[in-house]
């Protein structure tokens, strides 16, 4: 009877865990729960499945990767013969634990399951999996084991999309004859649940669930947030990214205002501009050109690159991921091991700058970036100094705070370095040589929380214009004053105020800087606007509206030359939007024509796409928005003369999601989309 009890309340238990809402957690759980991955700040990606047995070639091309099955489109019967070759005899987990470790990674995020279906671990509901393979060993199983040698926590990669599974939907649009029907979306989300509980319940504590591919219509935040939730009911410390959710922007990625956004961020190949307070978040990225295994990719990214990718993603509060792609052996590429190597000495030495740090508190930094740690009674800047200075001394700008002491990182004895003051800065006396031609780090510490004063910022998104432009400075909230200079020399006391705004008349370099109580208390900004001639209208005659268009079928990562291809169908359209008879995935098109500007005045245009575009006035790019991506807006200026002018827009559309909008905005005018009255083309 006891014990029919306690299963009972074992079962009622279990429901109402899993009935829980994990995303109303306190701030202060939240912080708990997130503790370890934002002290770690490096990590390493593994990219390894059935795909590296192509190494990235296929029908006289070699540049696939992980993506080989679609890009390539290979057949289902095809693929599945990759499962009887792969065979990673030399594949060692306690070697790729340990090589993660040397290189001061702290983490490791494997694909479990990529887009192709194929499972790296034994599960029971797929025989697509790496037992069924000639090698029949848990990759998974040995890795747990190897990162618990290593304190190494394991995270797991799980792909949403599954090309292989018969219940996935949509189909790829190559597959004309892989029917859909009996297919049952439903029911392959259950077989994503059920393999979901087969790893977070057979490898031990999980830090990291990072879900993708997460972007075809099928998924949705709903169904994001009921898959949030249940990975959670079976680890509730777990962590989980945005792509658990369906409104990723693109590979910018951050969840777009009002999704379902996950744990944190994941920025691929990229970094973003600024810091973002408040929001966590992971670039991953490529040592190439590929995630996956490709043999002939030689495009490699140096040591020094990575190191001050890893300075620059921590100075602003994110994470570093980088991939490493396995070879069909189980062996990590030697130019991989080369630069694990180089990275894991800076580690050794530097580790201090980079693990359980904050996000700078300068705006900006001429010679490099700073992270920074809370100490008792004070603050510990790491100054990571990527352009040495030549003369030795290097200026912190906008620093207020009394310094303790200041030192090399890499220094065993800590020798004091010589800091004196002039002005809002500090200057640091360095050694004649820098220590480490890839970034030296010198530590200062200072007294109370960082105190830093940085320049005032020009508010003003356009840097040219015809005749003169009004510029406004950002105001202080600390009674400062704002000095300018049009010279491009730094403010004194005796420069101009910026209260009343700048009137600018020629092309001119704008230098601004805070003074306080009769003294400098920030660096200088500087902002260069130019003075330029409208582009000239062109003459045409025998106009009519709309604009035309070639319509033209492909597979493309980056926009073509569309100059040398066969359009399949062109005509005139009365706007820029996509044709109506087009095919779902795989096409591009180009639009050109005449876009009638009301007046002399500096425009600016917004284009948004999804995947790649570019726009083109009087023959000059004006917008680059190229690339696979998700709707992402990209925004350029130019001075245009009343008048008529020629028009280019180019598209193209690879899978997934579509769209192309085209906006504009002048003097006070609102940002608008682009009228129909607007546009012309030739009809001779």
């Amino acid at each position: 009877m006891c014990k029919k009890i306690l299963t009972l309340l074992l079962f009622i238990s279990l429901i109402t865990l899993r009935a829980q809402d994990f995303t109303k957690e306190t701030k202060e759980g939240h912080d708990a729960r997130m503790e370890w991955w934002r002290d770690a700040r490096f990590g390493m990606f593994i990219h390894w499945g059935l795909y590296s047995v192509p190494a990235g070639e296929w029908g006289g091309k070699t540049n696939y990767g992980e993506w080989i099955r679609h890009s390539a489109q290979i057949p289902l019967e095809e693929y599945d013969k990759f499962i009887t070759q792969f065979n990673p005899v030399k594949f060692d987990a306690d070697e790729w634990a340990r090589t993660a470790k040397n290189a001061g990674m702290k983490y490791i995020v494997i694909t479990t399951k990529h887009h192709d279906g194929f499972c790296l671990f034994d599960s029971k509901f797929t025989d697509f999996d790496v037992i069924s393979t000639p090698f029949k060993r848990d990759i998974l199983k040995e890795l747990s084991e190897a990162c618990k040698k290593y304190d190494m926590k394991l995270c797991f990669y799980h792909s949403i999309m599954d090309w292989h599974h018969p219940d996935y939907l949509p189909r790829r649009d190559w597959e004309k004859d892989r029917t859909t029907d009996g297919a049952d979306f439903d029911r392959y989300v259950q077989y994503m649940k059920n393999e979901l509980k087969e790893l977070l319940t057979n490898y031990g504590e999980i830090g990291v669930v990072w879900f993708d591919g997460e972007w075809e219509a099928t998924w949705n935040d709903k169904r994001g947030l009921d898959l949030y939730n249940y990975v959670r009911s079976l680890q509730p410390d777990i962590i989980i990214n945005n792509r658990v959710g369906a409104t990723r922007n693109g590979l910018e990625g951050f969840t777009t205002e009002g999704g379902f956004a996950g744990d944190f961020g994941t920025p691929e190949q990229q970094i973003p501009a600024t810091g973002l307070p408040g929001a966590d978040w992971e670039s991953c990225m490529t040592m190439n050109d590929n995630w996956g295994y490709n043999k002939n990719d030689k495009n490699w990214k140096t040591a020094k690159e990575i190191l001050q990718m890893l300075a620059d993603i921590a100075s602003k509060g994110g994470n570093y991921l980088l991939n490493v792609g396995p070879t069909a052996e189980g062996l990590f590429p030697d130019e991989s091991i080369e630069r694990l190597r180089e990275i894991g000495k800076w580690m050794k030495v530097n580790g201090e700058s980079i693990y359980g740090t904050e996000a700078s508190p300068f705006e900006k930094l001429e010679w490099g970036r700073c992270t920074q740690k809370k100490i008792e009674n004070g603050t510990r800047l790491y100054l990571h100094v990527f352009d040495f200075p030549a003369n030795g001394k290097l200026v912190v700008p906008g620093i207020n705070n009394e310094t303790v002491k200041t030192y090399l990182l890499s220094d065993s004895k800590k020798d004091f370095l010589k800091v004196d003051r002039k002005d809002d800065a500090l200057i640091i006396t360095l050694p004649t040589k820098a220590p480490d031609e890839i970034n030296t780090v010198v530590v200062l510490e200072t007294t109370g929380d960082a105190d830093i004063v940085n320049p005032p910022q020009i508010k003003s998104t356009i840097k040219i214009f015809i005749d003169k432009l009004n510029v406004n400075v950002e105001p202080s909230n600390h009674a400062m004053d704002v000095r300018y200079t049009l010279d491009g020399s730094i403010p004194t006391l005796n420069s101009p105020n910026a209260e009343k705004g700048i009137e600018l008349n020629e092309t001119v370099v704008v230098s601004t800087r805070y003074f306080k109580n009769g003294k400098p208390v920030s660096g200088t900004a500087k902002t260069l606007f130019t003075k330029v001639k409208p582009e000239s209208a062109v003459e045409v005659d025998n106009l009519k509206n709309g604009v035309h268009y070639k319509y033209f079928e492909g597979k493309w990562e980056t926009l073509p030359d569309f100059n040398i291809l066969q359009p399949i169908d062109e005509g005139v359209m009365p706007n820029i939007s996509l044709p109506e008879k087009k095919s779902l995935n795989n096409y591009g098109v180009e639009y050109t024509g005449y876009i009638r500007i009301p007046k002399d005045d500096v425009y600016t245009f917004y284009l948004s796409s999804d995947d790649g575009s570019s726009l083109y006035i009087s023959g000059k790019l004006i917008i680059d928005n190229d690339g696979l991506h998700a709707m992402i807006e990209r925004e350029g200026a130019v001075a245009l003369s009343a008048g008529y002018h020629p028009i280019r827009i180019k598209y193209f559309e690879n899978t997934g999601d579509e769209g192309l909008k085209v906006f504009y905005k002048y003097s006070e005018n609102d940002k608008q989309q682009i009228d129909d009255n607007m546009l012309f083309h030739s009809a001779k």
